[in-house]
């Protein structure tokens, strides 16, 4: 049988993988401090609040719309403060947005620009639209940044969008203002979209007014901005995410009309989640206070013991360790000593010696993790 090259991947474990499941397997402890999924992260949700909107009768009737109930896009506008509702599609995640614009914008064997070092999803992505991945570096100095002209040395005549994921992950960074100024005056030069994941922006440790916390008001360049219930609300469980079109009138309702076409193939977002938009949205700035002070109390709990690079914002934070081994053996020795972390590797960072940290870890279980990673470092 014979099956598409999209999917020839490699599917061998790593050895840290299989360290782990040695170790589950004998029941010996792990302090994870890795945790992605918020719901199994001891956080705190109006349980009662969230099933009484998904309990809509109206769920019960069935309303195709390609860019999502009016009502529910309104909610969601309404929670980004974005006046022109016209310009939000709803998708059932930030995945799925992006395999809508690869398909809205690339030709099999066009290319996309992605971050590195950033979250590995985007070539598994581009991949299954027959899309290329090609990676622009940000740069650490006591923060990171997009060095002026990097975009410019790895465009091509088959670059169709830059992607830039603000505030990157793990990375914690936001754009700043310059280097957004010149991002959309290269893209807008040049007819190339930008393609703006934000799902992170509602967590900034800094108020800095330097940092761009969105892109959804652009003027000047095709920008589509990405969002979700994932992380402002941590339900990734409720599938609900959107895009925002913004840009050159002529181009951004070209683009609409075409994304419309694709969103209406596919009718993916649930009724009951857009039913209860509106009142789930309700919920977020108590649960967003809940969750900015866990990665606050956990990003101290870091400095008290280590220096991390600096973050600006996100669920990750990241401690240098010294090069006399490599990450993943760092990160095996972390593991014998059980405690679980992510090597830089798996984030494609471009020095060694980097282990991300989930800052969205209960605390007790985080400190104890630190201090072990601590006595390993000094030992």
């Amino acid at each position: 049988m014979t099956f598409s090259r999209r999917l020839d991947w490699e599917a061998k474990p790593n050895r840290l993988s299989e360290a782990l499941a040695e170790r589950q397997r004998a029941g010996l402890e792990v302090l994870d401090l890795t945790v992605s999924n918020p719901t199994r992260a001891g956080i705190a949700y109006d349980d009662c609040a969230i099933l009484e909107a998904l309990a809509d009768p109206a769920s019960i009737t069935y309303e195709p719309s390609p860019r999502g109930l009016d009502r529910a896009r309104s909610a969601v506008a309404q929670s980004l403060e974005l006046e022109d509702v016209d310009s939000l599609f709803l998708t059932a995640s930030t995945s799925e947005a992006y395999s809508w614009l690869f398909k809205l914008l690339c030709d099999p064997g066009d290319e996309i620009l992605v971050p590195r070092p950033s979250y590995p999803l985007f070539e598994y992505l581009a991949n299954l639209e027959s899309v290329r991945v090609r990676q622009y570096s940000l740069r650490y100095d006591e923060g990171w940044w997009l060095p002026p002209g990097e975009l410019d040395t790895h465009l091509t005549d088959r670059t169709r969008a830059v992607v830039v994921v603000n505030p990157n992950n793990p990375t914690g960074s936001y754009l700043k203002r310059a280097e957004a100024a010149r991002l959309i005056d290269l893209c807008a030069s040049r007819h190339i979209a930008i393609i703006s994941d934000e799902v992170f922006a509602d967590y900034r440790f800094s108020d800095s007014p330097d940092l761009v916390t969105t892109l959804a008001t652009t003027r000047d360049a095709l920008t589509f901005s990405l969002g979700g219930l994932s992380k402002s609300l941590g339900l990734p469980q409720m599938k609900l995410g959107w895009i925002v079109v913004s840009g050159p009138e002529a181009a951004r309702l070209h683009a609409c009309h075409r994304l419309e076409l694709i969103a209406d193939t596919y009718l993916s977002v649930s009724a009951p989640i857009q039913h209860a938009a509106g009142q789930c949205l309700a919920l977020r700035e108590p649960f967003q206070a809940r969750m900015m002070a866990r990665l606050r109390t956990n990003l101290a709990a870091i400095g008290d013991l280590a220096r991390p690079l600096h973050v600006e914002g996100g669920w990750y934070a990241i401690l240098p360790f010294p090069r006399t081994r490599s990450e993943e053996d760092w990160a095996l020795a972390f593991l014998n000593r059980g405690v679980l972390t992510q090597p830089g590797y798996f984030y494609d960072f471009e020095t060694d010696g980097r282990v991300v940290l989930s800052l969205l870890t209960e605390p007790g279980v985080f400190r104890q993790g630190l201090a072990r990673l601590a006595e390993m470092e000094r030992s």
